[in-house]
């Protein structure tokens, strides 16, 4: 890369106090070539850019989230192991669009919100040198299950109620009894 700070390597001349840096027709092409290199990932950076400006325009919510995946056990399975102590949860920044539930640094993780079949609390926890994290999960119909958690209790009600409005789809907590009340 083009280092404009550090010319020392280039000759230079000085002609009645004035210095000019002297450079042949390869390295002259050479340098042109580096700026257009340049140019081309600062275009290609721009439109990146622009692309993720237009999804968090559009978004219902976004924000930082801890996240960690699980696959939930296939009949017949043995249950999984207790994963408790398992520090595996990585900061993503998400989106929830209008029909997509998706990370945008990596959107290979992107789950439309047609195929969340579930969306819980779970408990909250507390990590040595961290404060105490509220949590829920999403449940898709292929079985991979999104663990999130937030310092946040009121982020997480947040994302909770988006959720599940957005994929239409009622948590365990939220299923009326015959009587009319609800079950807690």
């Amino acid at each position: 890369m083009l280092n404009l700070f550090s010319l020392r390597g280039l000759p230079w001349t000085g002609a009645n106090g004035q210095q000019k840096v002297q450079l042949t027709a390869a390295e002259l092409e050479s340098l042109r070539s580096e700026l257009a290199d340049i140019e081309e990932r600062e275009a290609h950076m721009k439109a990146r850019l622009e692309h993720i400006d237009g999804i968090l325009r559009s978004a219902r919510l976004s924000g930082y989230l801890y996240i960690r995946t699980r696959w939930t056990a296939l009949p017949g399975e043995p249950a999984p192991i207790d994963d408790t102590k398992v520090n595996d949860w990585l900061p993503r920044f998400i989106v929830l669009t209008a029909n997509v539930y998706s990370s945008i640094y990596s959107p290979q993780d992107s789950t439309l919100l047609s195929d969340v079949v579930e969306v819980g609390s779970l408990p909250c926890f507390t990590r040595e040198d961290e404060g105490t994290r509220y949590s829920f999960y999403i449940l898709t119909r292929q079985g991979l299950r999104y663990e999130c958690s937030h310092v946040s209790q009121i982020q997480v009600d947040t994302w909770l109620s988006a959720l599940q409005t957005g994929c239409k789809v009622v948590s365990e907590s939220d299923v009326l009894v015959p009587n009319g009340s609800s079950k807690k």
